[in-house]
């Protein structure tokens, strides 16, 4: 069990099948339902990012398997997910990591079935129970008045990142927590750090690993939560920025910027080394010189 503002999370065995690794979560939200206590059933597993996310709904067809990442964004005629809206609070990530180690992971090949909702062949759009407590705190408030909270000021150039002033972290006071796991994945211990921004508005997480170190997309520090589990309000902040140490790129198709491609994992060769642009990005500098090398750190080179 794990408990946040005014959610409790009852988390079931780690699980998994030939797609994910994940736990069969329950989301309880007090005072929710007239004095009358709702469970919502969810699926939480962990991205490829390394941030624990939970999943809106899924398809499964012929030609793909393929879970739900949450609310989407239109630009013309496409259709793009937003991820980060199903990332959960920073505050559990830690908890959810611990949880996931505490038993031996057991597979389970009907679960997300029986959990998720299903969606037709290429819905990537989420349903409303997803989406409506997100358009309700939009109408509310919001976060820079729902403008971008950091920029590239030159596109495909990560050394012209800048943030608005005051969101950017505060990596001489702001550093709330700090803990660490093993990731087979990076090669070692992988340590996380949770970052309050300058003006006390948003909050970062940082990963940083033996060779990499990167960013997640920033949250605000709200209170709401969905029955999904994960914050109603955004941080709008470029995609870029959040890149983690190793992301997808495969011919034609790609997260990494491009001209930054590196080496393909060894593990995953539909993943490739994100490095030649995350360490341009002047915060990763910084978090390298104020948190790493303050606490003794340095990066093994590949």
């Amino acid at each position: 069990m794990v408990s946040l503002f005014d959610a409790t999370y009852f988390l079931a065995d780690f699980r998994f099948d030939d797609a994910l690794g994940f736990f069969v979560a329950y989301v309880v939200l007090e005072g929710s339902s007239r004095g009358r206590t709702r469970i919502h059933p969810r699926i939480f597993y962990k991205d490829s990012s390394l941030v624990w996310r939970v999943a809106s709904h899924f398809l499964h067809d012929e030609d793909e398997y393929w879970i739900g990442k949450g609310d989407v964004r239109e630009d013309g005629e496409l259709v793009t997910t937003v991820e980060d809206t199903t990332n959960l609070p920073f505050e559990i990530q830690d908890a959810l990591d611990v949880a996931s180690r505490q038993r031996r992971r057991r597979r389970d090949d009907d679960a997300i079935e029986l959990i998720l909702r299903q969606g037709p062949s290429g819905r990537v759009e989420p349903y409303a129970d997803f989406t409506a407590p997100r358009r309700a705190a939009a109408a509310r408030s919001s976060i820079h008045g729902g403008r971008p909270i950091a920029r590239f000021t030159r596109r495909g150039d990560p050394t012209s990142l800048t943030f608005v002033r005051g969101y950017e972290p505060d990596f001489e006071h702001g550093v709330l927590e700090q803990y660490a796991s093993e990731s087979k994945f990076f090669g070692g211990t992988l340590r996380k750090f949770r970052v309050l921004s300058t003006n006390r508005q948003v909050q970062h997480f940082f990963f940083a690993s033996p060779t990499h170190a990167w960013p997640s997309h920033p949250q605000t520090l709200t209170t709401e939560l969905s029955t999904y589990g994960v914050r109603t309000l955004d941080v709008i902040a470029p995609d870029d920025l959040s890149i983690p140490g190793y992301e997808y790129h495969e011919a034609g198709a790609s997260q990494i910027p491009e001209g930054f491609v590196g080496a393909p994992h060894p593990l995953d060769p539909h993943r490739a080394d994100a490095s030649a642009w995350l360490e341009q990005l002047p915060v990763v500098q910084e978090f390298r010189t104020a948190v790493l090398a303050a606490r003794g750190e340095r990066r093994r080179r590949t």
